[in-house]
């Protein structure tokens, strides 16, 4: 799949893929819907590991992208399809 930085699509290192997550800005409360198409984030802040890393059309809807890493809460929607399977 090719990479839409616009779109609400996120990396994460466990969810499976195609699994829509709520995502909640702890600081203003904002909340998006993304998509999880990739794996990641690898980067860590401070020694403290980051649990997700949203494209730049969810950061942007979430109000964080000056700020860079914000506390989020996720909150799984629905699980794809095939989840049993990719979760072995």
């Amino acid at each position: 799949e090719e990479y839409d930085q616009e779109g609400f699509t996120a990396a994460h290192p466990i969810l499976p893929m195609n699994t829509l997550v709520e995502v909640e800005n702890m600081v203003n409360g904002r909340k998006v819907v993304i998509r999880v198409n990739d794996r990641g984030p690898y980067a860590s802040d401070n020694g403290k590991p980051r649990i997700i890393d949203l494209s730049h059309g969810a950061a942007k809807s979430l109000a964080m992208v000056q700020a860079g890493v914000q506390p989020v809460n996720l909150r799984v929607l629905r699980w794809p399809a095939n989840v049993d399977r990719q979760l072995g």
